[in-house]
């Protein structure tokens, strides 16, 4: 069996792909190396994926649809698995055409591709992310609370997604099933995230910035989570023509501040913090109700932030030392 990855050597990508390679499949991850956060991490990450027989990697963008459309065809894999994309809520303020060309013209390369397959593809999962709910006063978020206000365009690119996916799946007998992450956090994860931020700058004895002044909560689901859950997806087989989309998340809201007070015990450090106002394009709180992945899938989050936090915070010490 062969499994095509987007995005191998981010966060999500590179956990899923070790995880398939790790049961014995073959994975063929492609993915542009871009500067968006230090490319250094994500060389680090493929030369662990590089150490398994099975894998291949092509540097490439998704918006490269001739492409990607190519490699597709010469791989001819049963699943795709597309977690590539232009990730970040704030930085979408400052690069906008960077969302358009890799999560609305690179997720309809991944389409294409998919239906270039034909009936040799089982199952097509992808990336879509909580943001789609926007702010929001009645919790727990459920796929069935309408997606209509997006806070940012990052959200706004990866409802677009779900919302292209549903047509070509309608039009051309796709199986996919898309997957609103919540907050992922973990070892090799991304700089960009807060849980990363907090915990570079209490190391280096720099204050943290603390946005809407704490105020703040959080659905966070840790990586070997994601992982059972995607493998357990990727291994189903739907009818052709399926579309689904599902919560994907820990389930149990943490405070930002009770976040940074678990990441302070662990470090060893108390963390100097400035209370900053709400950024732009954030929403104040996310919470996962994954009762549908659960009836599906059998799906249930096991790892609490605690947990989480003193695996990340091990991996991380280690990592600044390298």
């Amino acid at each position: 069996m062969t499994s095509f990855v987007t995005g191998v050597a981010g966060f999500i990508g590179f956990h899923a792909a070790k995880a398939q390679l790790e049961a014995g499949e073959d994975v063929v991850g492609i993915d542009n190396l871009n500067p968006y956060y230090d490319p250094a991490l994500k060389q680090a990450r493929l030369a662990e994926l590089a150490r398994f027989s099975g894998f291949r990697f092509e540097a490439l963008d998704l918006a490269d649809h001739d492409g990607v459309a190519r490699l597709v065809t010469d791989v001819r894999p049963q699943r795709l698995l597309h977690l590539g994309a232009q990730a970040g809520v704030r930085y979408s303020l400052e690069a906008p055409f960077a969302y358009a060309s890799s999560n609305l013209i690179g997720h309809l390369s991944v389409l294409e591709a998919a239906r270039a397959l034909g009936d040799r593809l089982d199952h097509l999962v992808y990336a879509s992310s909580s943001s789609v709910y926007g702010e929001r006063s009645s919790v727990p978020f459920k796929e069935s609370d309408a997606a209509e206000a997006p806070a940012s365009l990052y959200a706004a690119t990866k409802r677009s997604d779900e919302l292209m996916s549903a047509s070509y799946c309608s039009l051309y007998g796709i199986p996919a099933t898309g997957l609103r992450f919540f907050t992922v956090y973990g070892p090799w994860g991304r700089p960009d995230m807060a849980y990363w931020l907090f915990a570079d700058a209490m190391l280096e004895g720099r204050p943290i910035e603390v946005f809407n002044n704490g105020n703040m909560e959080r659905d966070f689901t840790y990586i070997d989570d994601i992982v059972d859950a995607l493998s357990r997806i990727l291994a189903d087989s739907p009818a052709r023509g399926r579309h689904a989309v599902y919560n994907i998340g820990g389930s149990a809201p943490v405070r930002l501040m009770d976040m940074i007070q678990t990441l302070e015990t662990e470090l060893g450090v108390v963390a100097e913090k400035v209370m900053r106002p709400m950024q732009p394009g954030d929403v104040s709180r996310t919470y996962a109700d994954t009762s549908r992945l659960e009836a599906d899938y059998g799906f249930a989050p096991t790892v609490g932030i605690k947990a989480g936090l003193a695996r990340f915070s091990e991996w991380f010490k280690v990592w600044r030392v390298r």
